[in-house]
């Protein structure tokens, strides 16, 4: 089946260009409350699930034996954008685990944040693995290889007791298997396996709820989405839109963007989960969807309203700064 128009890109009065793909809201029960296009089909859900991922960390006793602070679990979840505070915070998860940044696996790459790339290169510097938007993640991981007393190096192969708990996690929350023949390579070098969207959105109703879930995989997830909740810029970062979003309904929504026009995210006062696919990978076609979904569903008050709109539709500018056009959701 072809995919529905889920996005539109404007520019005057004309649409210039389309993004199709695929859409969910789901209640933990599974039960479907909004779909659009092939919601079966198997997808890379990518970043979108560092927050299923992250649950053996907390399970397994070891944020607890470091110490790891709410900001810290923020960033441990997060795709965020190489600034010097999400740097420092990753080193600091390390060294209360006895390690250091030689320990990541997830390679270098320069900060996502103009301001911060320019900064280490108008200092003659050069970026390090702290740096890439995964390292919160990895030094996440680097904790639970300690924790579990084993040793960290090669924690980004499947068969690491790393991942193995990793997938574990990810079956278990998305009812999902997870298989080597749908098993690919993530841009960090973990695996990631590809799962049909509805399985996802499923997973993350349960991670909004804790229903389906076990006890202490339930305090878990309410463990994240608290310290999510608090520190939104730990997700993400400046200007970035799950900071923005978080940063206006706080607790009432955890979302998480992946690569590739990927979007995850629930809603835990309705109980709902949200899955998004943009076929062609576009991250700004994916935003507005998520935004459009949650104010489809998500009732708001007035002023969140107002608040929140500017996230509905993406402006784009010329080099001038002059207004060109508009990225819209054609999904709600």
């Amino acid at each position: 089946m072809e995919n529905p128009i889920l996005a539109e890109v404007t520019r005057g009065s004309t649409v210039e260009s389309r993004h199709r793909g695929a859409a969910l809201v789901i209640d933990a029960d599974g039960a479907v409350v909004f779909s659009a296009g092939d919601i079966d089909r198997p997808v890379f859900p990518r970043s979108a699930v560092k927050a299923i991922q992250a649950l053996p960390l907390f399970e397994s006793g070891a944020a607890d034996r470091y110490g790891l602070t709410e900001p810290e679990i923020a960033l441990a979840v997060s795709s965020h954008s190489g600034e010097p505070l999400h740097a420092e915070t990753s080193l600091a998860m390390l060294r209360k685990a006895g390690r250091d940044a030689g320990c990541l696996e997830c390679g270098t790459h320069w900060p996502m944040n103009e301001a911060a790339a320019r900064a280490i290169a108008q200092a003659g510097g050069e970026p390090s693995a702290l740096n890439n938007n995964c390292s919160g993640k990895h030094a996440g991981f680097v904790c639970l290889a300690c924790g579990l007393d084993e040793d960290p190096a090669g924690y980004v192969k499947a068969g690491h007791a790393v991942q193995q708990a990793v997938r574990g996690a990810l079956e278990d929350v998305t009812g999902a298997a997870h298989s080597a023949d749908a098993m690919g390579t993530d841009g960090c070098s973990i695996p990631t396996y590809a799962v049909p969207l509805k399985a996802l959105a499923l997973g993350f109703a349960r991670f909004g709820t804790g229903h389906g879930l076990s006890p202490e995989r339930a305090r878990a997830a309410a463990r994240i989405r608290k310290a999510a909740a608090a520190h939104p810029f730990m997700v993400a970062g400046t200007g970035r839109f799950d900071t923005r979003a978080m940063d206006l309904l706080r607790a009432r929504i955890f979302i998480k963007t992946g690569a590739e026009g990927v979007y995850c995210g629930a809603l835990p006062e309705l109980g709902y989960g949200i899955a998004l696919k943009c076929d062609d990978g576009a991250g700004r076609a994916a935003e507005v969807v998520m935004a459009a979904l949650i104010a489809r569903f998500l009732p708001m008050d007035e002023a969140e309203l107002v608040a929140f709109s500017p996230l509905r539709e993406s402006i784009m500018t010329n080099w001038n700064g002059i207004e060109v056009g508009r990225v819209r959701s054609a999904a709600s």
